[in-house]
């Protein structure tokens, strides 16, 4: 299972989701007010662990589970609670700490977008690039835009309401004893050395490793590299039917 970051969706990750699944049955979720999935009032981590819990459950879980950013602390957040419900686990560049930077401006710059001048994804990404917001990012946020309805896929208002919980990790007791490994980019300082003991505390067999030349969006800069991690630690050549 796939767990996509902020402002993403499953289809972010189709690429890599198709290259796995010749090893493995691979599922990639949209989580709450992002792509397809029921726009809520609440966006806390543990309304999302409750939600993966739901599903893995009517999947017949447990599952190896891989979260990026956002999606590698909901996964954190469901294996402290319901630790039941994962074999492995990979955190893609994210720890469970609070982190000081917002992601406040790029909902304002979204919702600054005039969707009634938008007939094609390069529309929305011109006005979004006039804002300032950098060519990757243009791309990638106008992914979650439904031309056809003229509206965004994401609940920005519940997102911008609820930041503060996206950007901190609840305060949750417990550990987690199943393998993970926290993989990272080596151009990301979101995962630092001073984050460890935390990591350590809840995840006592967790590893390290990190990706040459990727940042925080280290499954864009680096597919290939990310797929052969994923597929070695989870084992899928081995395990798979």
């Amino acid at each position: 299972m796939i767990v996509h970051g902020l402002y993403g969706s499953g289809r972010n990750w189709s690429v890599i989701a198709k290259r796995l699944a010749a090893q493995a049955h691979v599922i990639t979720v949209d989580l709450r007010n992002h792509g397809h999935s029921p726009h809520t009032d609440t966006h806390s981590y543990l309304d999302l662990a409750d939600d993966l819990n739901d599903l893995i459950s009517r999947l017949g879980g447990p599952v190896h589970i891989v979260g990026h950013s956002m999606g590698g602390k909901a996964t954190m957040a469901l294996a402290l609670t319901q630790p039941a419900q994962i074999d492995r686990m990979i955190v893609a560049d994210i720890a469970p700490v609070t982190y000081t930077h917002s992601q406040l401006p790029f909902i304002h710059a979204m919702k600054s977008v005039d969707l009634s001048q938008v007939t094609r994804r390069s529309d929305a990404e011109s006005q979004l690039a006039a804002l300032g917001i950098e060519p990757a990012l243009c791309s990638f946020f106008t992914q979650s835009l439904d031309i056809k309805e003229q509206k965004w896929r994401l609940n920005l208002d519940t997102l911008e309401a609820e930041m503060d919980k996206i950007m901190s990790f609840p305060e949750l007791q417990g550990h987690f004893d199943q393998p993970v490994l926290f993989l990272t980019g080596a151009q990301s300082d979101y995962v630092l050395p001073e984050h460890r003991a935390q990591i350590k505390a809840f995840f006592p067999q967790s590893r390290f490793a990190k990706l040459t030349g990727a940042g925080h969006w280290l499954h864009s800069d680096k597919p290939r590299e990310f797929e052969t991690a994923v597929s070695t630690f989870f084992m899928l050549n081995k395990t798979a039917p």
